[in-house]
């Protein structure tokens, strides 16, 4: 069973957000990538969020093969993030 979006469970009254769950609150996220060498586009194609820090790093010209989970899990950078500087 799952917990009704938008329910925090605790009796903290500090927290305001909750994580680590699957309901569409927790796996619907938004990511901004900014810099002028990328272009302008909106993509809603679902993702894993481990692709993330490897299509980061190649946006920025980084290999991403330098990050240990990229090696041993096999991460595939984004197709849509593999452009860089007209490349």
């Amino acid at each position: 069973m799952q917990p009704f979006n938008g329910t925090i469970y605790t009796t903290s009254s500090k927290k305001n957000a909750e994580h680590g769950g699957f309901s569409i609150g927790d796996t619907h996220v938004g990511l901004i990538v900014s810099n002028p060498g990328i272009e302008a586009r909106v993509v809603k194609t679902p993702v894993a969020t481990s692709q993330v820090a490897a299509t980061l790093l190649q946006a920025l010209g980084i290999d991403p093969s330098g990050l240990d989970a990229v090696r041993k899990e096999g991460t595939e950078v984004l197709p849509f993030g593999s452009e860089r500087d007209g490349e």
